[in-house]
């Protein structure tokens, strides 16, 4: 250690506190987060996505085919309770936000055009740790109140794993950080979009709307949310699809030299399509960030939706939300993606100028026409509304697991409706980043749980593949089950499901030792 003198030291000391400005600390704070994110989490995604790839023998291609036939067939069985594509609409909510219009933005701007290359890439992988985690929820899932089931991280990490303490840990950092700040900077994005594009709405007004449309769902509990998701999700993620298929059939002639741009700078073969954070190595970070934060595979927040369902095999639901991503990240990034990159005016490669949803707006415009400005605001608050409702909905689960009854339900959708509301008029640099770094702890832990008990899912999906190659609809037991490593808990996954099983996956009779 060097010498210093003593009283400057003293004295420097003194003045740090007063010295660490609301800029220091947003400056420290992104410095962790963009650090964390990029080089720790992102590396951890994606080996996880590889290992559960390989360990499953590339489930999410092999069962492309199930995924669609079950998507279909998802809306009955449910018994009261949620169904299965009721649960899939609300992970479909929560994903596709904001982050699909600002987030792909971000990343063409900064890694080029090859920046959607590697989103769909990671997308590919993160639909094999989407459908271990989902898979997961299901299996180690426990009965709630009004014929409907309760899962997620917290529960498969207390019944899979053994550790109650552990499992509380992840569900108070998910009620904090996804059913509060998450929500308030979607809102204080929304807001910003909002009045930059049509400077007569002040940011209250926009926190009024968003009050007014979500307190009413959100105090009605879960069935309220999953219906009202059930219609809002896909015709969002619909109606979003259709305007990026309308540019690009009036721009059909210029998709392949897109198309080209995309692979090319992909792997760096063309300077000129850099973005503004240069190299294929940017494209590289850029989109496999923003690809694996679109659809939030492995980050443990939508097995909270995926585990609610009322399906016959946990594996149904797993391949469902594994579907989740490949809409998420294949369809609705990729038609944010073409949007911009089809522009010849509004985007250019290099050019900061503009970012965000504000880019994405402008490409709509220069495709479209003007006329396109408030049916984008309309959609964008649209996007931001589902996704508060999607937090709603993990956060509840997590409640519930703490030990919440009815009143901690409705009190919490105050909570999240206040948030909403404040998201709209605060200024929130901080917590965004704060959000970032919490979110991404939540991604850690639940990698970890996820590659521990991954004898469980391949357990499962060997039991799902032989009774289809039986011929039969697979109908799961979780007792003496020769393809599991154990028992899961009693009241869930009972053998005498197996006899005349009409799709609810479970005997309402029995209550669950977490009942009792």
């Amino acid at each position: 250690m060097s010498t210093v003198n003593t009283a400057a030291l003293a004295a420097g000391l003194a003045t740090a506190p007063q010295a660490l400005s609301a800029a220091d600390v947003e400056a420290v704070l992104g410095a962790v987060d963009d650090g964390f994110y990029t080089y720790v989490l992102s590396a951890l995604l994606v080996a996880v996505g590889l290992y559960l790839t390989v360990r499953t023998r590339g489930v999410q291609v092999r069962h492309f085919g199930t995924m669609m036939r079950g998507l279909t067939a998802s809306r009955s069985g449910a018994q009261g309770g949620i169904s299965s594509f009721q649960a899939f609409a609300v992970g479909l909510a929560a994903r596709v936000g904001i982050g699909n219009v600002a987030g792909v933005a971000l990343a063409v701007v900064a890694g080029g055009p090859g920046a959607l290359f590697w989103m769909w890439v990671v997308a590919v992988i993160g639909m094999a740790t989407a459908f271990a985690e989902s898979t997961l929820a299901q299996i180690f899932k426990q009965r709630g109140r009004d014929f409907t089931f309760q899962g997620g991280p917290a529960y498969y990490i207390t019944n899979g794993l053994g550790s109650r303490a552990w499992g509380a840990v992840f569900a108070g950092m998910c009620i904090v950080s996804v059913g509060v700040t998450v929500v308030m900077v979607q809102t204080n994005s929304l807001a910003g979009v909002i009045s930059a594009t049509v400077p007569e709405v002040a940011p209250w007004m926009v926190g009024v709307a968003l009050v007014l449309l979500t307190a009413p769902v959100v105090l009605g509990g879960l069935k309220s949310v999953a219906r009202v998701t059930e219609v809002v999700a896909p015709l969002m993620a619909l109606a979003y699809v259709l305007v990026a298929l309308i540019v690009l059939l009036i721009n059909l002639d210029e998709l392949p030299r897109v198309l080209s741009q995309i692979v090319r700078g992909a792997f760096g073969a063309d300077q000129v399509l850099f973005g503004t954070a240069g190299g294929v190595v940017a494209a590289v970070l850029n989109g496999v960030r923003r690809g694996l934060f679109s659809n939030e595979a492995g980050l443990g927040t939508v097995p909270n939706a995926a585990g609610t369902a009322t399906v016959a095999h946990p594996v149904r639901q797993g391949l469902i939300q594994s579907f989740g991503v490949f809409v998420d990240t294949i369809l609705v990034c990729t038609a944010t993606g073409l949007i911009i990159l089809l522009t010849t005016d509004t985007y250019r490669p290099g050019d900061d100028s503009l970012v965000g949803a504000v880019l994405t707006q402008q490409a709509v415009v220069e495709h479209l026409g003007a006329w396109t400005t408030w049916p984008m605001v309309v959609l964008i608050f649209v996007l931001v509304f589902s996704t508060v409702l999607g937090c709603y909905s993990y956060s509840q689960v997590n409640v519930n697991f703490l030990g919440g009854e009815r009143r901690a339900e409705q009190l919490f959708g105050v909570v999240l409706t206040a948030a909403a509301f404040a998201g709209t008029v605060l200024t929130l640099p901080i917590v965004w980043a704060l959000t970032d770094i919490a979110l991404g702890l939540l991604g850690v832990l639940n990698l970890v749980v996820i590659v521990r008990l991954a004898p469980w899912v391949l357990g499962a999906l060997r039991d799902f593949e032989a009774q289809a190659a039986a011929g039969g609809e697979p109908v799961f037991v979780g007792h003496a089950n020769p393809h599991l490593p154990g028992d899961v808990l009693d009241g869930v996954w009972e053998a005498s499901r197996a006899e005349g099983d009409d799709g609810g996956g479970a005997d309402v009779s029995t209550p669950t030792a977490w009942e009792r």
